[in-house]
Formats: structure tokens, sequence, C-alpha cells
């Protein structure tokens, strides 16, 4: 006699080996959602990362000469003033640019926000 022909329910040891293959599965799956979403973040982590070098790079070529520009220009007028008028200008714009930045990290595109979803059921599930 088989065990497909016997009618008895399944024991304690076969009880527990479905719920621990259950378990794998879930794990398992969990795992595939979650490196599902990790290329996801790191294509958008590269663009960021691509974008901002672009940015800084160029950025940095026309600041040096809209500097070398504008100090030339206003050297005979205001002399030696123009320097720090042109610190706190930078500064601003390097302060503006952070809040950019972090505007950006704000909105959520690196949260992995279906797989966090997901362990957040399971775990008031299995609670």
């Amino acid at each position: 006699m088989t065990q497909e022909d016997d009618p008895r329910p399944p024991g304690l040891i076969a009880s527990l080996g479905l719920v621990t293959r259950n378990a794998i599965a879930l794990v398992l799956n969990r795992l595939e959602l979650a490196a599902l979403e990790l290329a996801e973040v790191r294509n958008h982590l590269l663009q960021l990362v691509l974008v901002f070098a672009l940015a800084v790079l160029l950025g940095g070529f026309a600041l040096i000469y809209a500097s070398v520009t504008l100090v030339y220009l206003a050297w005979a007028a205001i002399g030696w003033v123009i320097l720090p008028i042109i610190t706190v200008v930078f500064l601003l714009v390097a302060i503006g640019l952070m809040l950019y930045a972090r505007a950006l990290i704000r909105s959520g595109k690196l949260a992995l926000p279906a797989t966090m979803a997901e362990l957040k059921s399971d775990r008031d599930m299995l609670l």
C-alpha cells in the first residue's frame, strides 16, 4: 500500500516538511522580487550619478569662465569686492544643488516599495 492509496492525513513530520518547503519557496520568491527591484534601483542610481557628474563637469567649466569674465569686467569699477560677491553666489548655487539632490533621493526611486510591502505583508501574516 503506497502513500497515495492511504486515506489518512499526512503526519506531523510530513506537514512540517510541507511548511518548510512552502517557507523556502516564499523566501526565494521574495529574493527574486528584491533582485528585480535592485536592478531597477541600480539603473536609476547610475542615471543619477551620470547626470550629476556631467552637471558638475559642465557647471564647473561654465562657472570658471563666467567668474573670470565677471572679475575682469568688474575689477575696474569695484576692485577686490567682486571676489566675496562671487563667493556668495557660488555658495548659494551649491546649496541649491544640494537641496535638488536631496529631493531626487527623497522621490522614492531608491526605496524598493514593492519588496518592502511584500515583506511587511509576510511579517503581518506570520505574526
